[in-house]
């Protein structure tokens, strides 16, 4: 059996896990008592999301719409990137017969304070979400618990089994555990306060954490570029799964690659070689410029690609360096993907301040 050093595993870049910050999160729940879950942040969702009566008006391939509650809506200060669903998560395609959708949000930091990364559970049956602020509890040189914000772009996420991979960029990805969700006391009543005081957590008004487990951070082999992890996604049918992360490219000179890396379906994480390092099974060269998410169904790659906060959206579909482009398929801004394989629809979220919607696209739309 090949490791991820050996052939057929492409040699150039590569991601290498960190330990896991066992202690710190232990700590963490020492202040706030035994972690929630997920299923306590499910069984406390606040806020309304509302299904459009018109999807199609929205894009020429969608057919379902959700939008989020009016002050999210409109708010400068969070920004809606990754998208993921129960359908990645599990077999069965719920959660304790939820159907969910998870999505990544990143702090503009537009009024003076950057509040990090935060998760969004939204329950597509009951209409409801809840957000959850990504964080990084660490020990100071006195041995004292200290919690940082996640910043991160979280341009992407992978739901996979137990566990949230998160894009970071240049870093590589983080990863966290839904077990791990903690409930912060009253912290909705504080916006503007973060950290630990004494036996006191405060979180940006947030009611819930996730605290940040392990990252996989990138590397470059000598005489290659970096590759950066912009955005991500789930092939869950390949063999063995597989992990899915592509470039944002602006410039004419940058590149636009896409990795598939290796799962193990038993742990949800990256193989490894000997070596310790990941590495990928293909890296092909032959993205689009300006693509925002990528995704694998039907045995294709579908790609988004923004035109800004007033232009419709555009999904190109194919193969690396030959895809169709589809314009108007999807509103203003598309972000990460994430595809539904038992009812054959590739899923969005857009980002812009008024023009925020969860998309669902027919993915026969693109053959």
């Amino acid at each position: 059996m090949s490791t991820a050093s050996e052939s057929p595993y492409v040699q150039g870049v590569h991601l290498q896990r960190t330990d896991e910050n066992v202690r710190e999160i232990a700590a963490l729940a020492e202040v706030l008592g035994e972690p929630t879950g997920l299923d306590g942040v499910l069984d406390d969702l606040k806020y309304d999301v509302r299904r459009s009566r018109a999807p199609r008006l929205l894009g020429r391939a969608v057919r379902e719409a959700y939008r989020w509650d009016d002050y999210d809506e409109r708010d400068e200060q969070w920004y809606p990137q990754g998208i993921s669903t129960s359908a990645d998560s599990s077999d069965t395609e719920d959660i304790g017969g939820r159907k969910v959708v998870v999505t990544t949000w990143y702090s503009t930091g537009k009024d003076g304070t950057k509040r990090g990364s935060r998760v969004t559970f939204v329950d597509l049956d009951s209409g409801k979400y809840r957000h959850v602020l990504l964080v990084s509890p660490v020990f100071d040189k006195a041995g004292r618990l200290v919690l940082k914000p996640m910043s991160i772009h979280a341009g992407g996420i992978v739901w996979a089994g137990p566990y949230l991979h998160i894009a970071a960029t240049n870093r590589g990805f983080v990863t966290a555990r839904v077990d791990d969700i903690m409930r912060v006391s009253g912290d909705d009543d504080h916006p503007d306060r973060f950290g630990v005081d004494g036996s006191t957590v405060y979180s940006y008004g947030h009611r819930y954490v996730l605290p940040v487990r392990f990252t996989y951070q990138a590397f470059t082999d000598e005489g290659h570029e970096k590759l950066r992890y912009s955005f991500m996604s789930l092939d869950r049918r390949s063999d063995p799964p597989a992990l899915i992360a592509g470039e944002y490219a602006l410039g004419a000179s940058a590149t636009t690659r896409l990795a598939r890396y290796p799962l193990d379906r038993q742990t949800w994480q990256l193989a490894v070689g000997d070596d310790g390092f990941s590495r990928p099974l293909t890296l092909d060269e032959g993205g689009v410029r300006q693509m925002q998410g990528a995704v694998i169904a039907s045995g294709r790659f579908h790609v988004t690609v923004s035109h800004g906060p007033w232009m419709p959206g555009t999904v190109c579909a194919g193969e690396p360096g030959s895809m169709k482009i589809h314009r108007w398929a999807l509103p203003m801004g598309p972000e990460d993907l994430s595809y539904w394989p038992s009812t054959d629809r590739i899923w969005s979220v857009t980002e812009h301040p008024r023009r925020r919607w969860i998309v669902a696209m027919d993915r026969a739309f693109f053959d």
